[in-house]
């Protein structure tokens, strides 16, 4: 289920998803694959996790790497949650077609943390 609602967003960030719910910044995202497809990849993600654990591990490895890049949007961005659905959200496909447990790859593919 897509929610509009401007008062969840920080920044330049548009979309959001705390299962079952998308929740974008404004209507005319809507109309986003991409942007709805990356968020579609964090639904499975929670799912496959049961919610809570999701969302304990995303805020745990986004600590660890805000110490490691001393950045909280690099560290954000290599999140593997993030780097997961960054990666695979041209994919339309990819949400229904990916493996359970797909993201533990991610946890060992960052950017470099000179970039």
């Amino acid at each position: 289920m897509i929610l509009v609602s401007k008062h969840f967003f920080y920044k330049n960030y548009v979309g959001l998803t705390l299962w079952p719910f998308i929740i974008l910044k404004n209507s005319s995202l809507k109309k986003d694959t991409v942007l709805i497809n990356h968020e579609r990849i964090h639904l499975k993600q929670q799912q496959e996790l049961l919610l809570l654990p999701f969302y304990i591990l995303y805020l745990f490895e986004w600590v660890l790497r805000c110490v490691y890049y001393f950045d909280s949007y690099k560290a954000y961005q290599n999140i593997s949650f993030e780097r997961e659905a960054y990666i695979n959200e041209k994919n339309l496909k990819y949400a229904s077609e990916r493996k359970p447990f797909s993201f533990i790859k991610y946890l060992w593919l960052s950017k470099h943390k000179g970039e």
